[in-house]
C-alpha cells in the first residue's frame, strides 16, 4: 500500500480536523510530499508539528474553499515548488442540519459553493498538470448522503449527488489518459463535521451529531480511504450498519423506502 504514495506528490484539503487530518497522519510515514490544506492555518501548522520527524515532508497551504479565485495561484505555487502533483484529496466541506422548507436559498448556495464548485474546480485546475505528466488520482469525500436523500440534509446531499455526476463524467473523459478517481462515502464517522453544520439561515450550528459520536474512528476511516486509493479503486463505502439503505436502495429499491421512512429524523 506504502508503495502507491512513496515519491509522491499529495495535496490534502480540509486537513485540519477529521478525516483530512488522520489521512494525513496515516500518509506520515510514507515517503512523500503532503501539503495540507484548510482555513485554520494555526491548526495545519500544529499538524505539521506533531507529524515532524515522520518520513513524509508536510508543507502548510492555508486557504479558504470560498476563495476559488486563488485556486489556480495555489496549484501553480505547488507546481512551481514540487515539480508536480500526483493525488489529490479533495476533502474540504460543510454539513447541514435543517429542514428542506426551512432552509434559505442563500444556505443552499453556500452548501454547493463549498461542497460541489469549490471541490469540481480545484481538480480542474489541478487537471492539466496530471494530464501532462500522464498520470494524477482524485480522491474525492463524498458521502452516504451523496448515495440517497435523508432528513435535514438537502442541501447537504443535494451537492454530494452532484459530485458523483461530475465525476464519473470527469474520469470517462480522461481515463485513457492517466487519470484516476476514488468517490469516498463516508457514513457516520466520529469528526466535528456537525458542529460546523449549516443551519437554515446559513450559521454553524454547533452541535454534535449522537450518530457521529457513536461512529467509526476517523483513523480506521482514513486507513480504508488509503487502502482503496492505493487499489484504486472507483468507489468505497467506509461506515458500519448505516450502509445498509445504499445496497438496499440499489438492489431492493422498494424495502429501502418502507424502512427509510420509518427512520426517526434527528438533526
Amino acid at each position: 500500500m506504502e508503495n502507491y504514495y512513496n515519491g509522491k506528490v499529495i495535496w490534502i484539503t480540509g486537513a485540519s480536523s477529521g478525516i483530512g487530518c488522520a489521512i494525513a497522519e496515516k500518509l506520515s510515514s510514507c515517503n512523500s510530499t503532503i501539503i495540507i490544506s484548510a482555513r485554520r492555518e494555526n491548526e495545519l501548522q500544529n499538524l505539521k508539528s506533531r507529524l515532524s520527524g515522520k518520513q513524509a515532508q508536510f508543507h502548510v497551504l492555508a486557504f479558504d474553499l470560498y476563495d476559488l479565485n486563488s485556486f489556480k495561484s495555489l496549484t501553480d505555487s505547488i507546481i512551481q515548488q514540487f515539480g508536480r502533483i500526483d493525488i489529490l484529496f479533495n476533502n474540504g466541506g460543510i454539513s447541514q442540519r435543517s429542514l428542506a422548507l426551512e432552509t434559505g436559498l442563500e444556505t443552499d448556495r453556500k452548501l454547493m459553493e463549498v461542497n460541489y464548485f469549490s471541490n469540481i474546480y480545484l481538480s480542474k485546475c489541478v487537471l492539466p498538470y496530471m494530464l501532462k505528466q500522464k498520470f494524477g488520482h482524485i480522491a474525492v469525500t463524498s458521502s452516504i448522503s451523496g448515495k440517497f436523500g435523508f432528513y435535514y440534509r438537502s442541501g447537504y446531499a443535494a451537492s454530494k449527488h452532484a459530485l458523483h455526476g461530475f465525476y464519473e463524467s470527469l474520469y470517462l473523459e480522461n481515463k485513457d489518459q492517466g487519470l484516476y478517481i476514488t468517490m469516498i462515502c463516508p457514513g457516520s464517522i466520529n469528526t466535528p463535521i456537525a458542529q460546523n453544520a449549516l443551519d437554515k439561515d446559513g450559521n454553524s450550528s454547533g452541535q454534535q451529531d449522537e450518530r457521529l459520536e457513536k461512529g467509526m474512528d476517523s483513523r480506521l476511516c482514513a486507513v480504508q480511504i488509503i487502502k482503496a486509493v492505493a487499489a484504486q479503486k472507483k468507489e468505497v463505502l467506509i461506515g458500519n450498519e448505516e450502509l445498509i439503505p445504499v445496497y438496499l436502495k440499489r438492489f431492493f429499491p422498494a424495502l429501502f423506502w418502507k424502512i427509510i421512512v420509518k427512520v426517526k429524523p434527528k438533526k
